[in-house]
């Protein structure tokens, strides 16, 4: 069985995210989708309320696990018996950025590969921060993000 783990921060999940998701599930035997921990990060979600999110959208996948993992990544690798991570790429400074961490897994653990997915080019303007931006303000998040979310996403910013 050929597991791929997509890691990310996911903060949050957007429709970018869910293409690159919805496709590597028709390649791999199982992947999963792993919620990076950064304690140092300030993100939006927190780390549970992450999950949660992407567990809401990706249960038509029925090969799509989700969860959190802390440390190197090749550790967690090893710990879910995956030697393939999925990357997407919007645009040429994802790629410089991805590249060179692909490298360092590989250099920590040669039996670990980097497939790089590049994003449908209707989601190649879309980050978790813009999403945060545009929600901030109160604009709409409709085709940004996956309908099941929006609300939850509103409601962060208003403090329900």
């Amino acid at each position: 069985m050929k597991v791929a783990v997509y890691p990310g921060s996911f903060d949050p999940i957007t429709k970018g995210h869910l293409d690159i998701i919805e496709r590597s599930s028709r390649i791999f035997d199982e992947v999963i989708v792993s919620v990076l921990i950064n304690v140092d990060k300030n993100n939006l979600f927190t780390t549970e309320e992450r999950v949660e999110l992407i567990k809401k959208v990706v249960k038509p996948y029925k090969n799509v696990k989700v969860e959190s993992f802390n440390g190197l990544l090749v550790n967690y690798m090893k710990e879910k018996q995956s030697n393939v991570i999925i990357k997407g790429l919007r645009a040429l400074s994802d790629f410089e950025y991805e590249f060179q961490m692909a490298l360092m897994n590989n250099k920590l653990d040669p039996s670990i590969e980097t497939v790089f997915m590049m994003t449908n080019s209707q989601y190649s303007f879309i980050s978790s921060s813009s999403i945060k931006q545009v929600a901030k303000f109160g604009g709409c998040l409709k085709d940004l993000v996956p309908d099941e979310i929006i609300k939850d996403i509103l409601n962060k910013f208003r403090g329900d």
